[in-house]
């Protein structure tokens, strides 16, 4: 099975979301967090989130960029318990019991996303508002092995 780890090229995700998801953290897509949003809401920050944030599921913060890894059935297990407690304390659900399946509709939805994927794949997501709700889309970077010589400096030590 496969999820999406966040990852970092550089710092800007510390500067442009309230709350940047930290490196190697497991990731979904989040969207479920803007589903009663307006175009009044989209500022700032906030905007930056909602325009391109995927949802880290330890600290759920938000990343830009995550890639593709493969994920043990014990670790599917755990996110889904945490991310059904992030429902009860953050949205209100009434028990671990009835939030468990939406976190697990969740975390298969971002598995579906990632399954036709080669490790070390890049995705990037779009949102807009629209008549009927949020609208993602998805872009796929698959990964190139670099050879040696893209990095290597070749010259004399003399």
């Amino acid at each position: 099975m496969k999820l999406a780890r966040a990852i970092h090229f550089d710092e800007s995700d510390q500067n442009v979301f309230f709350s940047p998801a930290r490196t190697g953290e497991w990731a979904i897509s989040g969207g479920f967090e803007f589903s009663n949003w307006s175009d009044g809401d989209l500022v700032g920050k906030a905007r930056q989130a909602f325009a391109n944030g995927w949802l880290g599921v330890e600290t759920f913060g938000r990343v830009t960029f995550v890639a593709v890894t493969q994920i043990e059935p014990s670790e599917m297990e755990a996110l889904a318990d945490r991310l059904a407690q992030h429902f009860v304390d953050v949205y209100g659900a009434p028990s671990l019991d009835v939030a468990r399946p939406t976190a697990l509709d969740e975390l298969n939805h971002m598995a579906e996303l990632c399954e036709d994927h080669a490790p070390n794949t890049v995705l990037t997501v779009m949102r807009e508002l629209t008549d009927a709700g949020v609208r993602e889309q998805y872009r796929f970077i698959e990964g190139n092995e670099a050879g040696l010589d893209q990095f290597a400096i070749h010259g004399e030590l003399d």
